[in-house]
């Protein structure tokens, strides 16, 4: 039986990939903020928030991000792409259960930016971010099986199906069934070169990890 240990809460730090910045939101974002996705009525289609009306709604909504970044168990990361200098999204941990050393991974770019894949790039670092500094043992995400490019983020990521809860869920489109994706830290563990081990190569790394030789 696996034991639990606490997960060792960073907060929103600062990381950096490729061709992405990941960092805490800050007053100055407003403007590009909401010209690049809180006012996109593509994105939010199969979200919980309504698209920003003006720029009065993502200002108040950065400042209350701002205000909880002194709570060290807070994580919403702005995704500055750097060759613009502007913020294009947001990745945040939405649930977390420290029971079972779980966190929930939500996500949302422009739509002017989708197809480049900076979600992935994105979700691919806080992965790492999680389980080798927070100490997270499992990552899940949910989505909206009508929206399936979310998934396809999720599987680039390395997460696996889980399966599906009908009716579990709720968003702009109203009671909707949610496809679960998640990945353990000992999956994550066995994976080379970016991708996972096809299912046979892993099981018998698991084996040996656990029981020896096989």
């Amino acid at each position: 039986m696996n034991k639990c240990s606490n997960m060792k809460h960073q907060g929103t730090v600062k990381i950096e990939t490729k061709r992405l910045i990941l960092r805490e939101f800050m007053i100055s974002d407003t403007e590009a903020s909401y010209k690049n996705w809180t006012s996109d009525t593509k994105i939010t289609e199969f979200l919980r928030w309504q698209a920003h009306e003006n720029l009065t709604v993502t200002e108040n909504v950065i400042n209350s991000w701002i205000e909880n970044y002194k709570n060290k168990d807070f994580y919403q990361w702005a995704i500055e792409l750097k060759e613009i200098e502007e913020v294009i999204g947001t990745i945040s941990v939405v649930k977390m259960d420290e029971k079972v050393n779980m966190m929930h991974i939500g996500y949302c770019i422009g739509s002017k930016w989708w197809n480049n894949s900076y979600t992935t790039e994105a979700f691919q670092a806080i992965i790492k971010f999680l389980f080798n500094e927070v100490k997270v043992n499992r990552i899940e995400s949910w989505y909206d099986p009508n929206n399936p490019s979310s998934g396809r983020v999720m599987q680039k990521c390395g997460l696996h199906y889980e399966g599906t809860l009908k009716q579990s869920d709720w968003s702009n489109q109203g009671i909707v069934d949610a496809c679960v994706y998640a990945i353990i830290k000992s999956e994550e563990e066995i994976s080379r070169g970016g991708k996972l081990l096809d299912a046979e190569t892993a099981l018998k790394s698991l084996r040996e990890k656990y029981f020896g030789q096989v």
